[in-house]
C-alpha cells in the first residue's frame, strides 16, 4: 500500500514527538522528516516528495501560515496550533483540519481521514536495492564513513560527540542537537542530555536507564516522560 508521506513542522520537541507517534499508528501515513522551523521544512520539501504537512503555526523565524503562504504548490496541510483565532485563517489557505493543542489520538484521526488518500501504482518489476544511509564525519582530521545502522548511540562531549558502534568509537565536532537532525529521524531517540540512541539497538528499559549492547545509559528525568511514551512504558 502506498503511504502518505508525512513532515511536521513544530519547534517543540515533546508535541513533535506526540505528532510522530500518533503517524506511527496509521497504517497509511508514513513519516518523512521532523523539522523545527519553516527554513529547515522548505529544504526538506525541496529535497523530497511530501504529501502531508502538519504544520505548527507559532514557529520562530517564519510563522506557519507566513510560511503556507510561500508555498506555490503545497501538499495537504493540517494545521496544529494553541491558539484557536488562526482557524479562520487557516481554512482560507485551504488547509485540510486545524488541530488545537493539546489533542488526542481520535481527533487526530478524525483530521487524517479528511485527507486525500494515497493513489495505488503498479508494481515495480524489479526494485532498486536501497543504499544504506551514511555520513562521513571529521575525525583526526579524516573524513571518517560512519552507517547510520551500526550506531549503538551517541555521547555528547560538550563541543564534541562520541559515536558509538559495535566494534568503534569515533570523537567528531559536533553538538547532540545537530546529531538529532542529521540523523534518520525516528530512528533515535533522546533519553539523556548526553545520550542518543538508536530505538532498534535498545535491548531493555526501565523506568531509569536503556540497555543497549550491555551497557547501561541513564534516562534524565527531564526525558523520562518522552521515553516512556515512545518506548511503551
Amino acid at each position: 500500500m502506498h503511504k502518505l508521506r508525512c513532515l511536521i513542522v513544530e519547534d517543540e520537541p515533546i508535541a513533535a514527538e506526540v505528532l510522530q507517534d500518533y503517524i506511527a499508528q496509521v497504517p497509511h501515513l508514513e513519516l518523512a522528516a521532523i523539522c523545527p522551523d519553516a527554513i529547515y521544512a522548505l529544504e526538506e520539501l525541496q529535497r523530497q516528495a511530501i504529501d502531508v504537512l502538519f504544520l505548527d503555526i507559532h514557529l520562530p523565524k517564519l510563522k506557519g501560515l507566513d510560511f503556507l503562504q510561500t508555498l506555490k504548490n503545497p501538499p495537504q496541510v493540517i494545521l496544529t496550533t494553541a491558539y484557536h483565532q488562526y482557524a479562520l485563517q487557516g481554512y482560507e489557505l485551504d488547509i485540510v483540519d486545524y488541530l488545537l493543542k493539546p489533542f488526542p489520538f481520535s481527533r487526530f484521526l478524525k483530521a487524517v481521514n479528511k485527507l486525500a488518500k494515497p493513489v495505488a501504482t503498479a508494481p515495480v518489476a524489479q526494485a532498486e536495492p536501497q543504499a544504506r544511509p551514511f555520513h562521513f564525519f571529521t575525525v583526526n582530521k579524516q573524513k571518517v564513513k560512519v552507517f547510520f545502522d551500526e550506531i549503538l548511540y551517541v555521547e555528547s562531549l560538550k563541543e564534541y560527540v562520541r559515536i558509538h558502534t559495535p566494534d568503534k568509537q569515533w570523537v567528531t565536532q559536533h553538538q547532540l542537537g545537530e546529531m538529532e537532525q542529521l540523523l534518520p529521524t525516528g530512528a533515535f531517540l533522546r533519553i539523556h542530555r548526553s545520550f542518543l540512541v538508536a530505538v532498534e539497538k535498545i535491548e531493555a528499559f526501565s523506568v531509569t536507564e536503556v540497555t543497549i549492547n550491555g551497557l547501561v545509559l541513564p534516562i534524565g528525568r527531564s526525558y523520562k516522560e518522552l521515553v516512556m511514551r515512545r518506548l511503551g512504558g
